[in-house]
């Protein structure tokens, strides 16, 4: 297998979309190109290979074992080959260059806005951001298809760098109603009877919510798992139950009072944001502002937008006289 001489950096970046989006007149959509027109790119790519990369079933067209293994090495390809752009870039001595971010899911509550920020303070520099679970940002940084990511959690299990910008607190909540929203540090023993809205397994903030139960030996007497922060937040606000969120994914519904923050003693549970690159990247010179400009204003940022709500602990506490009925 030879086919090295006859593939073109055109096919490969075709194939990545088309890897990322399953579909090829997704993949056309976005490339500003036709259906057949990237039907006939992969084809050909998959000639020169000589295996398909595409399992053609119907509507979908899901990876086959040598495109899941191609698209790998596809994007390490293609991110050498923009971050060699961006190295010939810097040494005209300009600020400029194309800078990919990640971002998980809970971070795109407040980064665009210091991502425009950046932008206004660095025009020359493009920067794009994507949003993706934990696992998915992982595997984009070993595969050089991002400079940059915005994690709750260090990540051992890649050799990484990160490092720390900001504080990252969770907060229990419930409807703008519920009858503890004026009670200060009280047990969580007190929400024994509620529903707890839990994002899905092996999420972050799951993660944080079990570790809540065990320490304070807490059982709920019902969860239910719900696959985004927007869903248990509509849930919350129509009273089916109470959850544990990062503050950060609330601006909107705290400042306009339709979610309450309940003061459980142990609360807010205090986590951190960081900012990650592979320790085998280089970061040039537009990586290295944005590194920067994360690690001096973000955790000042959140806190302009956020810092009021998260000083529950430091009320007096009162008295619960008796359990709160959950909500139905």
């Amino acid at each position: 297998m030879n086919f090295v001489r006859t593939l073109t950096l055109r096919q490969l970046q075709i194939f990545v979309v088309a890897a990322r989006h399953l579909s090829y007149a997704r993949a056309a959509e976005e490339l500003h190109l036709s259906p057949p027109a990237v039907s006939m790119q992969l084809r050909q790519l998959e000639d020169n290979i000589g295996l398909p990369l595409f399992e053609r079933i119907g509507r979908g067209v899901p990876l086959t074992d040598a495109g899941e293994m191609l698209v790998h090495h596809a994007l390490r390809v293609l991110g050498e080959i923009k971050d060699a752009e961006a190295s010939l870039q810097a040494l005209l001595g300009a600020e400029t260059g194309l800078l990919s971010v990640g971002l998980v899911s809970t971070a795109k509550y407040f980064m665009p806005k210091l991502l425009a920020q950046f932008a206004h303070t660095h025009p020359g520099v493009d920067v794009q951001f994507s949003v993706g679970n934990r696992e998915a940002l992982l595997q984009k940084l070993q595969d050089n298809a991002i400079d940059l990511a915005v994690m709750g959690r260090t990540p051992v299990e890649i050799d990484a760098h990160a490092e720390p910008m900001a504080s990252h607190p969770y907060v229990l909540i419930g409807p703008a109603d519920h009858p503890l929203r004026d009670a200060r540090r009280f047990d969580l023993q007190e929400l024994r009877h509620e529903t707890f809205l839990l994002r899905e397994e092996g999420s972050g903030s799951r993660r944080v919510a079990e570790t809540m139960f065990r320490n304070h030996l807490f059982t709920p007497a019902r969860t239910i798992s719900m696959g985004s922060n927007e869903t248990i937040k509509q849930a919350v606000m129509a009273g089916i139950g109470i959850s544990l969120l990062s503050l950060h994914t609330m601006p909107l519904e705290l400042k306009m009072g339709a979610i309450s923050i309940l003061d459980a003693v142990g609360t807010p549970i205090e986590q951190t944001w960081y900012v990650v690159h592979m320790n085998s990247k280089r970061l040039l010179p537009a990586g290295q502002q944005f590194r920067t400009f994360l690690l001096e204003q973000t955790a000042a940022g959140l806190d302009r937008e956020f810092g009021i709500d998260v000083q529950l602990d430091r009320r007096p506490a009162a008295p619960v006289l008796e359990s709160a009925k959950p909500q139905k």
